[in-house]
């Protein structure tokens, strides 16, 4: 069987916020469009001429990307605390869909 090939980051829970469901995923939804945003201006899709260097796209792209993962990981302490959600469980069960879907092949 081929290794899969994983990206492991960690980031570390907000400990100075109150987080729920409700306002974390608005947060969540606000960082992934400025995401969405940041990859549309610099692509020049506004129209607008783009007049940075791509190495500082890349680093803004990259500073949004994380904005967006440390939202998804408070979310995830949310549903361990609150809601008593098996995070580990549900990494797995996520894998396997991903299997099931063929977008990560497994070959012998």
């Amino acid at each position: 069987m081929s290794e899969m090939i994983y990206k492991h980051i960690s980031l570390p829970k907000l400990n100075n916020l109150q987080p729920n469901i409700e306002s974390t995923c608005l947060k969540l939804m606000e960082e992934a469009g400025e995401l969405a945003q940041a990859v549309g201006k610099f692509r020049g899709l506004n129209g607008e001429a783009v007049e940075i260097t791509d190495s500082e796209i890349v680093e803004m792209l990259s500073s949004e990307l994380l904005d967006v993962a440390q939202v998804a990981v408070s979310m995830m302490f949310v549903l361990e605390e609150k809601y008593n959600i098996n995070i580990d469980e549900c990494v797995d069960e996520h894998v396997a869909k991903l299997i099931r879907k063929g977008y990560i092949a497994l070959k012998e």
